[in-house]
């Protein structure tokens, strides 16, 4: 803030505010000042606010509008005059509000303040991944067991997502997509009521999530024996995949990790069809910082956790991706994501 040249910050942002305070409520206002950090809510949340905030804030219990106690509580604060806003979290609606009841301040838009702080993550953050990791891989590994032709792929997503809650997840990160045959080739596709067949691709990401942190995996499988060409676009994504997975470095920056994977890709003559990103970071949402993108200049740290998801989306064939969660460590990178990358064929 200091840095910004702010008084304050309004944190309007819900994984922000749990960042910094463990709120893990719906509804949520926190403004933070060099001397105090407030959390305005609602009197639904005044027994769990108290259990996970403790002394991490001061807590408000708004018996009306979040706005009306913040105006309030500015109002009787010293010394606060330029504030910042998250304007990448905050609605029109909440805007028109700053310029019309909070003209008396300065308000400036700021930008990944606190997303920075959370690219970050420590022991603690790590010991949850690795344990929504875990999640996710049970669920993969009991889906796998009951998946077969004749299925739809709705079918297979909601059996995945029962596998998920049942090994623990607090909910999921995302959709979870079950993309079979040519579908497989969109890379993320909503789960159909295609039937699945024998021969097809499916393709399956997913996430599960631990004390508000996620994972983030995709696996692809074959039902029944794999074509030689499914083999070969198979192994060309799996090198890929290792290949990246074994080189990101803090100080790499993020175009480099993903021309580690491109090149390979295209090296093999399938550039064209790997449209996406090398990967994104993961914690308390499944896509933040940092990226790992043809143009992201900025440089990985020790601590981040990242995902590496090369992929070949051949349309009408069909498409393969295999995605890990990757920890940056100052020894190099650590696989978080145990789940066999070979390609498995499914009887």
């Amino acid at each position: 803030m200091g840095r910004a040249d702010l008084d304050g910050l309004l944190v309007s942002s819900l994984p922000s505010v749990r960042y910094l305070t463990g709120f893990s409520g719906s509804n949520a206002l926190l403004m933070v000042t060099a001397r105090e950090c407030t959390l305005l809510t609602d009197f639904r949340y005044a027994t769990q606010v108290e259990s996970e905030v403790g002394s991490s804030a001061t807590v408000r219990i708004e018996p009306s509008s979040l706005w009306t106690g913040l105006w309030s509580l500015l109002g009787a604060t010293v010394g606060v005059e330029r504030i910042g806003f998250e304007s990448a979290h905050l609605l029109h609606r909440d805007f028109s509000r700053i310029l019309e009841q909070g003209a008396r301040w300065q308000w400036r838009p700021s930008v990944d303040l606190v997303e920075g702080l959370r690219e970050i993550k420590d022991d603690g953050e790590v010991a949850w991944i690795e344990r929504a990791i875990e999640m996710a891989e049970s669920a993969l590994e009991r889906t796998l067991g009951m998946l077969g032709p004749g299925m739809t792929e709705t079918a297979v997503a909601g059996m995945l997502e029962r596998n998920l809650r049942e090994a623990g997840s607090e909910g999921f990160p995302f959709d979870s997509i079950v993309a079979s045959g040519p579908r497989s080739a969109l890379p993320h596709a909503r789960a159909s009521d295609r039937v699945l067949q024998r021969g097809d691709l499916v393709l399956l990401d997913f996430g599960a999530i631990a004390g508000g942190y996620c994972s983030d995996i995709t696996r692809t499988v074959v039902l029944g024996p794999a074509s030689a060409e499914q083999e070969d676009v198979y192994d060309i994504v799996l090198q890929a995949n290792l290949r990246a997975s074994g080189a990101v470095r803090v100080g790499m920056k993020g175009m480099a990790a993903d021309a580690v994977a491109r090149e390979y890709i295209d090296a093999r003559g399938f550039g064209e069809a790997f449209g996406h990103s090398l990967g994104h970071g993961i914690g308390l949402e499944v896509h933040e910082g940092p990226r790992l993108a043809r143009s992201i200049e900025a440089p990985l740290a020790a601590g981040m956790v990242v995902t590496i998801e090369p992929g070949i989306y051949r349309p009408d064939w069909g498409g393969v991706r295999i995605e890990d969660d990757v920890l940056i460590t100052t020894t190099g990178p650590r696989v978080l994501t145990r789940y066999p990358r070979d390609l498995i064929e499914l009887s």
